[in-house]
């Protein structure tokens, strides 16, 4: 049976990170990544503890394996890699509801993952679900990006409830930017 948690034990970011090894766009032939969604940023092990120091990330265990997880990206840590760097200068420029988000109360969603065999299982939505649940009373919105091109991730997404609201380009890929309001 699958549970959905916070990360609490140090093996739980080793079980991360080889579930992102994986699933990296390097390591997956284009029909895969077509079909099933990518990982572009490798997060080294010491980014990961400090992403985790500084909120823990959500994760989907089966028994002691990390079968998904949905990486915590804060204001602490945005300076420590260069793609999350661009994605939280990004959405400082950008505009909702008429005003810029840099200064609003937001988490980003530093990287989300399923593995293969536990896919179409409601997972994405458990992991958000945990995330907002332990966030939401520390935001207001939550944020990621998306690459265009990953419409399976694009789907899940929007019927979790994030909206398109603006695009960027970065390793040749288009991505959408996705808000969650939690407000609402």
């Amino acid at each position: 049976m699958v549970q959905i948690t916070r990360v609490t034990h140090p093996e739980e970011l080793l079980g991360i990170q080889q579930l992102q090894a994986e699933n990296l766009r390097k390591h997956i032939d284009a029909s895969e990544a077509a079909s099933q969604g990518f990982l572009m940023a490798e997060y080294c092990l010491e980014f990961l503890q400090a992403m985790h120091q500084a909120a823990p990330s959500i994760i989907a265990k089966d028994g002691k394996k990390v079968v998904g997880y949905a990486l915590v990206a804060t204001e602490a840590v945005r300076a420590e890699h260069d793609l999350l760097a661009d994605l939280f200068n990004t959405i400082d420029k950008t505009l909702f509801e008429a005003k810029l988000l840099k200064g609003s109360k937001y988490v980003v969603v530093g990287q989300l993952c399923v593995a293969k065999d536990y896919r179409g299982q409601g997972l994405v939505q458990q992991l958000y679900g945990h995330f907002r649940s332990s966030l939401e009373d520390q935001f207001d919105f939550c944020i990621t990006d998306v690459a265009q091109a990953n419409a399976r991730s694009l789907k899940a997404h929007k019927n979790t409830g994030y909206q398109v609201i603006d695009t960027l380009s970065y390793g040749g890929i288009a991505w959408d930017i996705v808000l969650w309001d939690w407000r609402k």
